[in-house]
């Protein structure tokens, strides 16, 4: 029989055939290599037959599903071990995730890190023992009666649709209910690591019973293991919660709410640093800044779509707008975003053609109503601010108008270093606006890539209720990948606000409206930066650049006029005096990540320099103040 291979290829096979028939006719090579196939777009094991007329691919390691069935089976492994061990354990679903996999169980025993060199040891030995992973359909009787001590398994099977196919998996004397596939045997697993425990609600239900989920990832090498375990080693010395505590520069309190940060001293000056920065290029790229509102009456949001579509991530509450004898309530919502406001200030003028394209920018404070559980730091919060800005243009302007963002983009992102991709969102199933709406907005955002040269991938259905988008995901540091900038068509409120201007032809049209972020949240680029950097952030945004200490007494005046000097060049200094050791000065500065420590004793003072210490590179040697102005000169703004 004949089965049509990736590449539009026919290949001939032997009646009966299975997947890793399939991958030995082809050779020797993939057979060997083979994990798993897709067949008709859907994954399935080695053993799994193929018919003829078949779409058939081969999963290796090197496939971008290959991953995901080895750390499925892996996860599986950890399973078979914990039975094992503690006996009576009680599963609940265990998948593969970005990162590695996890199981949710219910043991006796309390599990703790402690337990993971035993738990690995016996999945090694499961390893080792090559155990195959072996497929099994089953009815909803038979599938009820084997689970029948596994209450969370039960639930599950007694959800599926009355004509779904159910399948269990079974490796030495461990089954488990499972749709598949899964490796060719446990001896296809080279490297495995368990990584933490945490607990989670049974199916994220908070009314529901409170599991363990034992974390743990597997990769195709042992190399790739250690790389991703010091990855996760650096992730945890970078955490930006950790680093933003340590270094004064934002705290949470549970008596303000959950998920709103408030900037120290340090923290607000980063902050002001990054939005003047901006500010100015902004500027200078025809920009206007303009203020609005944190709330809107009702009706607004009800114009703008978002009561409509957003209503439950957003706070609203009333307003008396009466009096006491007859009151008269209005609702309010607290604004999620920016745009309603800008739209009203384009609508507060007649505009012709002339006018457009009309760019104006806001460093607006939003809030959305995030659940508590999905909460991090500065990462996902429910008060942050945004480098907001939307630009109204003719149908005609788009492109070039998404090209001078993207410019932008280029040049927020490689101040920092940052390598990034784009990802363009297309229509989602819940959306506002016509058919050749969204595909002249989609279009336009392509050709803007395209004129830009940049790569993009499309991610289907993704885009917003108003229009597609184009995601910009920046890389840092360790290799972690951050969503930030966003470019958004939006075709849908210049309609539902009526805005217009004059054609020259002296008609009316509607503009289109571009929704752009840079930084996005700003909260959210902050922890970016500060793990990126690991908390040593660049000259220019340090809060602290320079730290002046004087090693007695008598060369505080020295240090006191020299820091004004620094403070005169626009730089931010401090002069540490206390009466403490110079090494105890110099290791609370370096922990404090300053730039630059200035040590100046009788030497210095006699000959107007100052002896440099850099945070990275340690002892620079003696420069002259001059010398040691103009670097502070070059780093302001």
């Amino acid at each position: 029989m004949n089965i049509v291979l990736p590449d539009g290829s026919v290949k001939e096979v032997a009646e009966g055939a299975t997947v890793a028939d399939v991958a030995a006719a082809i050779g020797a090579g993939l057979a060997k290599a083979a994990l798993a196939g897709i067949v008709n777009d859907q994954p399935v094991d080695l053993s799994a037959p193929v018919a003829e007329g078949d779409s058939v691919a081969i999963i290796t390691a090197k496939s971008p599903e290959g991953i995901e069935v080895l750390r499925h089976s892996a996860a599986h492994v950890m399973a078979a071990a914990l039975v094992d061990l503690y006996g009576d354990v009680k599963f609940g679903v265990g998948p593969a995730i970005e990162n590695g996999f996890y199981y949710d169980i219910k043991c006796e025993k309390a599990l703790s890190p402690e337990d993971f060199d035993a738990i690995e040891a016996r999945m090694a030995e499961i390893i080792a023992a090559e155990e195959p992973f072996v497929r099994a359909e089953v009815s909803r009787a038979q599938a009820l009666e084997l689970f029948a001590d596994q209450p969370f398994k039960v639930e599950l099977i007694n959800e599926l649709p009355e004509d779904a196919t159910i399948s269990t998996y079974t490796i030495g004397a461990f089954t488990d209910l499972c749709r598949g596939p899964h490796l060719p045997s446990t001896g296809k697993i080279p490297a495995v690591k368990l990584t933490k425990v945490a607990g989670a609600y049974w199916k994220g239900d908070s009314e529901r019973e409170m599991l363990t989920r034992v974390y743990g990832t597997a990769f195709f090498s042992k190399k790739d293991l250690e790389t991703y375990l010091h990855n996760l080693e650096e992730a945890e010395k970078r955490d930006h919660r950790k680093l933003g505590r340590e270094l004064g520069i934002y705290m949470m309190d549970p008596m303000a709410g959950v998920g709103l940060p408030m900037y120290l001293p340090k923290g607000a000056r980063i902050i002001r640093t990054l939005q003047e920065w901006l500010r100015r290029d902004l500027y200078d790229r025809g920009y206007e800044e303009v203020i609005t509102p944190h709330i809107y009456n009702a009706d607004v949001w009800k114009t703008s779509g978002h009561y409509g579509f957003y209503k439950d991530n957003m706070y609203f509450f009333n307003i008396n707008e009466g009096s006491a004898e007859e009151p008269r309530l209005s609702e309010y919502g607290v604004k999620p975003m920016n745009c309603p406001g800008h739209v009203m200030l384009y609508k507060n003028e007649l505009h012709s053609y002339r006018d457009l394209p009309l760019r104006y920018f806001e460093f607006g404070t939003v809030y959305r109503h995030e659940m508590s559980g999905v909460v991090h730091g500065l990462l996902r919060a429910r008060g942050f601010t945004q480098d907001d800005a939307h630009v109204f243009c003719t149908r005609d302007q788009v492109v070039d108008e998404v090209v001078a963002i993207l410019d932008l983009v280029d040049h927020i992102m490689g101040t920092f270093g940052f390598a990034y991709e784009a990802e363009i969102s297309t229509r989602p199933e819940k959306s506002i606006g016509t058919d050749d709406m969204w595909e002249h907005a989609t279009n336009a955002l392509m050709e803007a890539c395209r004129r830009h040269n940049l790569a993009y991938e499309i991610n289907e259905g993704d885009g917003a209720f108003y229009g597609p988008k184009i995601d910009i995901k920046v890389k840092d540091a360790i290799g972690r990948t951050w969503q930030c900038s966003t470019v958004q068509v939006d075709f849908n409120m210049p309609e539902r606000f009526g805005l217009t201007y004059r054609t020259e032809e002296n008609t009316e049209e509607r503009p289109w409206m571009l929704h752009r972020a840079i930084f996005g949240s700003i909260e959210r680029f902050l922890g970016i930066l500060i793990e990126h950097y690991a908390g040593a952030l660049p000259l220019w945004l340090s809060p602290m650049q320079v730290v002046i200490i004087p090693i007695a007494d008598r060369h505080k005046d020295a240090a006191f006029e020299f820091a004004a000097e620094i403070k005169k060049a626009g730089g931010r200094v401090e002069v540490y005096e206390q009466n403490e050791p110079m090494r105890v000065k110099i290791a609370k500065a370096q922990a404090q990540k300053v730039p630059y420590m200035l040590v100046m004793g009788d030497k210095e003072v006699e000959q107007g320099t100052v002896s440099v210490r850099d945070r990275a590179e340690g002892d620079k040697g003696s420069w002259t103040r001059e010398q040691f102005l103009e670097v502070i000169a070059e780093a302001a703004l």
